[in-house]
């Protein structure tokens, strides 16, 4: 369930609370008259489930111009009441999608930070680094840490959406992100090289991640399905399920590859590490995309009266 805490003008709080009591799923109602003291007014509480979230949101949505709304994740709720509420709400709650939540999360994780940027630059120095070493636990450690699933379901979402600024947002940040972390592992390639630790003989002997610089139909098979099953795990709340995710892909790996043969000068599989970074990317778009769209055609309860 989801518990949300309302700030309302006092002439107004008989209706929002008349909009909580009107919708299925809704319960533990709480009204504080007075307690709120800026913005000024009432304090109302309820529980919500979330398969209910979107009509509630939607309905006071005009609480976002004279007043609050707050929403948590509640963890536990042990109460009769509760239960029936979820059971009453259409839908399942692994299924709801939470539209202003989400938007919310893909708009924080689009735009560029510098944690944003060191985890990526460390990402693509140890994919670098198990190029070099031939070392398939490096490649996948470099695409656990990798981040840029989120800037990808922002780009997804703003398709969805139309929203243009979202999408140069999390496109700029996609860019900027991968030219900085190639840029320092291109660095380090070179450094690396003049001291004598390495050379293009590195990348003639790495049999166990070629598949970095040789893409083809499974590599993007392979995205299709990790897109789809990010943006499931994005908007069912299961983070668990994107660890699966960023080890399936290629990104940052592809990105590291294209590094360390720029640094070394090995052409060859600079073209082809491009490839692999540009197939990836797209596949994930697409198909992160199509279910964003299925999941709001087909579960109408869940996306109906949102502001996507």
């Amino acid at each position: 369930m989801l518990h949300l805490r309302l700030i309302v003008p006092a002439g107004r709080s008989d209706e929002a609370v008349a909009v909580l009591e009107e919708c299925t799923g809704v319960t533990n109602i709480v009204v504080l008259p007075g307690a709120a003291r800026e913005p000024a007014g009432d304090v109302v509480l309820c529980d919500a489930a979330r398969e209910a979230a979107n009509v509630v949101i939607s309905r006071l949505k005009w609480l976002e111009d004279v007043g609050s709304i707050a929403i948590e994740q509640v963890d536990l709720s042990l109460s009769r009441a509760a239960t029936a509420a979820v059971e009453e709400a259409p839908g399942d709650p692994d299924d709801a999608v939470v539209w202003e939540e989400l938007a919310h999360k893909v708009s924080s994780e689009s735009r560029i930070t510098w944690a944003y940027l060191a985890f990526l630059a460390i990402a693509t120095q140890l994919a670098g680094i198990g190029v070099l070493q031939n070392s398939p636990i490096l490649i996948v450690g470099a695409m656990v840490l990798g981040p840029e699933f989120g800037a990808i379901a922002a780009i997804c979402f703003g398709l969805l959406g139309r929203r243009g600024r979202l999408i140069t947002t999390a496109l700029r940040t996609l860019v900027i992100g991968f030219t900085v972390a190639i840029a320092v592992t291109f660095a380090c390639a070179l450094v690396s090289n003049w001291l004598g630790w390495i050379d293009i003989g590195n990348l003639k002997v790495n049999a166990e991640v070629q598949f970095i610089v040789k893409p083809d139909k499974w590599s993007f098979i392979v995205a299709l399905l990790a897109g789809a099953a990010g943006v499931l795990s994005v908007t069912a709340g299961k983070s668990s399920a994107l660890i699966g995710v960023f080890i399936s892909v290629t990104t940052v790996p592809a990105a590291g590859y294209l590094a360390v043969a720029l640094g070394l000068g090995d052409w060859a599989e600079v073209a082809g590490s491009v490839s692999q970074l540009a197939v990836n990317v797209l596949g994930m778009i697409i198909s992160g995309t199509a279910t964003l769209a299925v999941q709001r055609k087909f579960w109408p309860q869940v996306g109906q009266r949102s502001s996507v």
